[in-house]
């Protein structure tokens, strides 16, 4: 598994499952840009060392900018890392 450095959030994008007659289509969900948090960084270490701790944590639902950060695939799975500040909201 991915071990985020610094401030980043590993996200699991989450698919959507379209039915067209008897065929479902699995698709990468394009409303809302949401997925789900798998990994968090220890936060982000300011210039005097201390370290603030992240306000995501692993499991919760977030909403990302759009465009950004870097994909990644693993096992047919896709994930995003964005910057902690690329996190919009969290879904509760």
């Amino acid at each position: 598994m991915i071990q985020p450095l610094q401030n980043n959030v590993l996200l699991e994008k989450i698919p959507t499952e379209k039915k067209v007659g008897s065929i479902v289509l699995t698709t990468e969900k394009k409303v809302g840009n949401v997925a789900t948090i798998v990994a968090i960084g220890p936060g982000k270490t300011l210039d005097d060392g201390k370290v603030v701790p992240m306000k995501v944590k692993v499991g919760q639902k977030a909403i990302y900018r759009e465009y950004s950060g870097t994909e990644y695939e693993d096992e047919g799975k896709k994930y995003l890392l964005v910057k902690e500040d690329d996190i919009l909201a969290v879904i509760e």
